[in-house]
């Protein structure tokens, strides 16, 4: 009953659309642009996460910053951006508040809970709850082919039909913001991801997934997410080994 509580007292505050059931460590993905002048903040705490071990820190930069026009410095075209990621927060949104209307930043955690990106109190506490849910995941274990690419398990019950995706991302790069509202800032982005792969659908039990034609440039780093199809929750992920990573 006191578990029961702190997902009702949480719907409240993060927006919680089903329990978390992520297994391995908690996925947090922060929705964000380098257009954003409130965005900085909430992309160093995104760094903070990915150097820690108990969390996997994604950075998705939206596209619809990219053609607003801030007074005489113009626009700036974010060099992460993509539509792709932009349609991933607005299907949470939909998911989650209920609502197409996004904003940055905003922070993902589990596939079900959702709050502003700066606010680290309500970040941990949806880390911290993701975390007490997650030996209800399902097992993800990822592992390096010896003739290259990745070799991908997935283990567990299943209530509804997922997909498992791969996801690549640069691990930090430094930009300077010439135009928009962050002009002349010097902006460091970490777990900018910049490709989402669907590699194959899951349904329960246990499934093998091969991964050959994988190629990671020089700084990138890539995990795997296996998601329900709303999106919804992130029934399991794991980090690809560091072996196949540079």
């Amino acid at each position: 009953m006191k578990y029961a509580r702190s997902l009702l007292a949480a719907a409240a505050v993060f927006g919680l659309a089903t329990a978390a059931h992520a297994g391995g460590k908690p996925v947090v993905e922060l929705f964000t642009s380098q257009s954003c002048y409130s965005c900085p903040p909430a992309e160093a705490y995104l760094g903070e996460l990915a150097q820690r071990g108990d969390v996997i820190a994604l950075e998705y930069h939206v596209d619809y910053w990219d053609d607003l026009v801030y007074g005489l410095v113009g626009r700036w075209k974010d060099v992460f951006s993509d539509p792709a990621f932009t349609a991933r927060q607005r299907a949470y949104n939909f998911a989650i508040r209920s609502r197409g209307q996004v904003y940055t930043p905003q922070m993902i955690v589990g596939g079900t809970m959702q709050t502003v990106g700066s606010n680290r109190g309500a970040v941990e506490q949806a880390i911290r709850m993701a975390k007490r849910a997650k030996d209800k995941g399902i097992d993800v274990d990822v592992t390096r082919r010896s003739g290259g690419g990745l070799a991908i398990a997935v283990n567990g019950e299943a209530a509804a039909s997922a997909r498992v995706w791969l996801v690549r991302f640069e691990r930090a790069r430094t930009t300077q913001v010439k135009a928009g509202e962050n002009k002349g800032k010097t902006l460091t982005n970490h777990h900018a991801v910049r490709e989402m792969r669907r590699i194959g659908g899951w349904s329960g039990g246990s499934k093998s997934y091969d991964v050959a034609d994988l190629v990671l440039a020089k700084g990138e780093g890539c995990a795997v997410l296996v998601q329900d199809e709303r999106p919804g929750p992130i029934l399991g992920a794991a980090e690809c080994p560091a072996s196949v990573t540079n």
